[in-house]
Formats: structure tokens, C-alpha cells, sequence
């Protein structure tokens, strides 16, 4: 027994066919003009699942770039105050060895000398409470706006701020204030307050040279302050430069499942259009516009 294939089977099954030719090419335009091949998770799953995980992780990276970033910002204010500190206390150590010169020292130039230690040791105030996006550099993770209040007293704490710029590992990007300034009560605002004292009263000159070793030590504290600051940066600084590299490799992943390749799928858009072509025209000619023309 043998089966008769009518005119509308033909007809239903031919035109079925077309749509899914021309549903292929309308798939292949979308992907051309978006630069993707993957249109909806339904085009591959798995391809899907993989683009997710991967911009779960440069979201991270992302993050850890940016903390990088943030660090780095904190450690360069870090070091741009002390560099200010460290000159202005050379600055007092160099008018203290003027003023422990023998004969050199009266009662007026010691006034002088003075005041320039007390504008000094404002600057150094101003230098303490460095700010970087609003908080200061040397007041630990204090929610305050500075980490010395107008008469020198510490205002901040001494907790230390990480940032994380690899999984697993953070750096510390702050410097505690008495690691730069002395603890409070035997600080150097304490000090210069005293060398100041120690100049107007001539009775107290004598303290003088003692003063001069003293402001070595504060100069020595904040040269390994920076030396401190100098090494957290390097550090701070490779570990980004890994993560960014990280990044990079995670994009580039991204886009070899995600994006097309450009000239493989023209010529696959051009191999479809060509078979759609063929097969509207087999179409035509197989399946008769009319009744008459079926009759002929």
C-alpha cells in the first residue's frame, strides 16, 4: 500500500522548513549586529552558566582592583604628609643647632626662634590630619574629621585599615599616629610646645641641647614611618597589578564564550541565505500557486 502525499502536506511541510531557515538567519542577524552568539540562555545552556560564573568573578576582581586603587590612594597621602613632616622637624632641628651655638642666642632671637617652632608645630597639626576622601590618614578607622583636635590631643584611634586586593590577603594602608607623631602626652606637639617654652625663658636654655636629641628622635620616627609606607605601597602595588592581569584573562574568557567570531559567522549568514534562497526557489517550483497550474 503506498502512501499519497497530497498538495497541502507538501505545501505545509516546504513552508516549515522556510521558517526555520529563515528563524536560523534571523538568529545568525542578531548575533552580527549584537557582537554576541549567546542571544537568550536557551542557546546554550552551558555556555549560559559558564558567561555567569565568570562575571561573578570579574565582579570580584573588579572589587579587589578598586580596593587596590583605594590603598594605593591612602598610602601616597600617607607619604606626601610625612615627606611635610619630616621637613618641618628638619627644619626645627636645624634651628635648635642654631640656637645651641655658642653666642649666637638672645633673648630676642630666641623669641623668634619661638615662634617659628610654634607656627611649625601648627603645620605639623594641619600634616597630622591629612584627609583622604574625607577621613584622616593617621585617626585609624575614627569616624571623626581629624585625628587631632585644635589643642593636639588625639582624637582619633589606633586601629589599622586593611584593604583586600587579592582573595585571602589585605595590606595595611594606614600608619598609626604614634608610630609618626609619639604617643599622646609625649607627642610632638607636646615637644615643640616645650622647645618653645624652653627658648622664651632663658632660664631653660639649658634644656636646649637635650631638646635637640629629642627632635632626632622624632625625626627618626617618621623616616621609618615612610620607610613603612614605601614598602605597603610596593606591596600594595604588585598585588593590584596581579589582580588587574587577572582581570584582563577573565575578560578575555568572557568574550571567547560570549562574542562571535566576526568572519566565521558573515560567512555562515552567507551559506544560510544561499540555502534559503535555493530553497525558496524549490519551493516555487514545487508547489504550484494555483489549481490550474496544479492541473497542468
Amino acid at each position: 500500500m503506498s502512501l499519497r502525499v497530497s498538495h497541502r502536506s507538501l505545501f505545509t511541510t516546504n513552508v516549515a522548513n522556510l521558517q526555520q531557515n529563515l528563524s536560523r538567519i534571523q538568529g545568525t542577524q542578531g548575533q552580527l549586529s549584537s557582537g554576541r552568539q549567546l542571544q537568550a540562555p536557551s542557546d546554550d545552556p552551558g555556555g549560559a552558566g559558564a558567561a555567569l560564573r565568570q562575571r561573578a568573578e570579574i565582579a570580584r576582581s573588579t572589587q579587589l582592583a578598586r580596593n587596590g586603587t583605594d590603598g594605593l590612594g591612602w598610602l601616597e597621602t600617607a607619604d606626601s604628609s610625612l615627606d611635610g613632616v619630616g621637613s618641618a622637624l628638619q627644619r626645627v632641628r636645624e634651628l635648635l643647632v642654631q640656637a645651641n651655638s655658642t653666642g649666637t642666642l638672645s633673648p630676642t632671637g630666641a623669641d623668634a626662634v619661638a615662634e617659628e617652632v610654634l607656627a611649625i608645630r601648627d603645620q605639623l597639626l594641619s600634616l597630622a590630619n591629612t584627609s583622604y576622601l574625607g577621613r584622616p590618614i593617621f585617626g585609624g578607622t575614627t569616624s571623626g574629621d581629624v585625628a587631632y583636635d585644635p589643642s593636639g590631643a588625639f582624637a582619633g584611634d589606633e586601629q589599622p585599615v586593611y584593604r583586600s586586593v587579592r582573595p585571602g590577603s589585605a595590606v595595611q594602608v594606614n600608619v598609626a599616629a604614634s608610630e609618626v607623631f609619639g604617643p599622646p602626652g609625649a607627642d610632638v606637639f607636646a615637644f615643640l610646645t616645650d622647645v618653645a617654652g624652653h627658648l622664651r625663658d632663658r632660664a631653660t636654655w639649658s634644656q636646649l641641647p637635650a631638646d635637640l636629641a629629642a627632635v632626632d628622635t622624632h625625626l627618626q620616627r617618621s623616616l621609618e614611618a615612610r620607610s613603612v609606607v614605601g614598602a605597603r605601597y610596593a606591596q600594595l602595588e604588585a598585588m593590584r597589578d596581579r589582580t588587574e592581569q587577572d582581570l584582563l584573562l577573565l575578560r578575555e574568557r568572557l568574550s571567547e564564550i560570549e562574542n562571535i567570531d566576526l568572519a566565521a559567522t558573515i560567512v555562515d549568514l552567507q551559506l544560510q541565505e544561499t540555502a534559503y534562497q535555493a530553497a525558496l526557489s524549490a519551493t516555487a517550483r514545487s508547489v504550484q500557486p494555483s489549481l490550474l497550474d496544479f492541473l497542468r
